[in-house]
């Protein structure tokens, strides 16, 4: 399965609750912090979400 890194660009600070929450359950806690998840449809929902905060990177997978 292809997988996806996910920076971090911007700080959380003044953001929504449910947009933290969201970037804690991707495991991203303070600006610059980069994290590797899978590419599948619930990840995809959640950087759509933090969209403006942050900066994804897809990398290529094993076919």
């Amino acid at each position: 399965m292809a997988e996806i890194k996910i920076k971090l660009k911007k700080s959380l600070i003044g953001s929504k609750k449910d947009q933290i929450a969201t970037a804690r359950a991707l495991g991203l806690r303070k600006t610059g912090d980069v994290v590797t998840q899978p590419d599948n449809a619930a990840t995809m929902g959640k950087i759509k979400k933090l969209s403006h905060l942050l900066e994804v990177i897809e990398q290529g997978g094993n076919n």
